[in-house]
């Protein structure tokens, strides 16, 4: 029988493996590879954000991403990737619901940024690099 500690620490290291490959796969392959950063930097000046932006958001999902993949500094990462998708969002609010709309609806991203905070309150669980730190008036740990 699996104890809940390890059920927990189980859903945890599912939960940042799966994220760490979405990021990747939207900063990497969509971004850089599909669109080219030169087109998402146009993408994202046509979205009112400026073009600068898109360099910073392809950074952060390729590095957040391989972030949570190994499990370095998970709490962290999550917490740095939550201003991205909160962005992403409020840029597909007015496609309306359900993401195969044309433009993409709001609920992937928005599901997307409540599965961060949950990750960013279990920690890296299972298999982790690197162990999670805040700093201790961040920290998320209970006595």
């Amino acid at each position: 029988m699996i104890d809940r500690d390890t059920q927990v620490s189980t859903a945890a290291f599912l939960l940042r493996v799966s994220m760490g490959v979405m990021f990747l796969a939207h900063g990497l392959l969509l971004k850089v590879m599909t669109f080219g950063v030169g087109g998402t930097a146009g993408f994202f000046q046509s979205i009112g954000y400026p073009a600068a932006l898109a360099y910073v958001v392809i950074g952060f999902e390729i590095v957040g991403g391989l972030a949570l993949i190994l499990g370095a500094y998970v709490r962290v990462v999550s917490l740095a990737l939550i201003p991205v998708m909160v962005g992403a969002t409020l840029q597909h609010l007015s496609k309306g619901w359900v993401f195969s709309a044309q433009g993409g609806g709001w609920e992937f991203p928005a599901f997307w940024t409540v599965a961060l905070v949950a990750q960013v309150l279990l920690g890296a669980g299972r298999w982790a690099l690197v162990e999670n730190r805040l700093p201790a008036r961040l920290s998320l740990k209970t006595a």
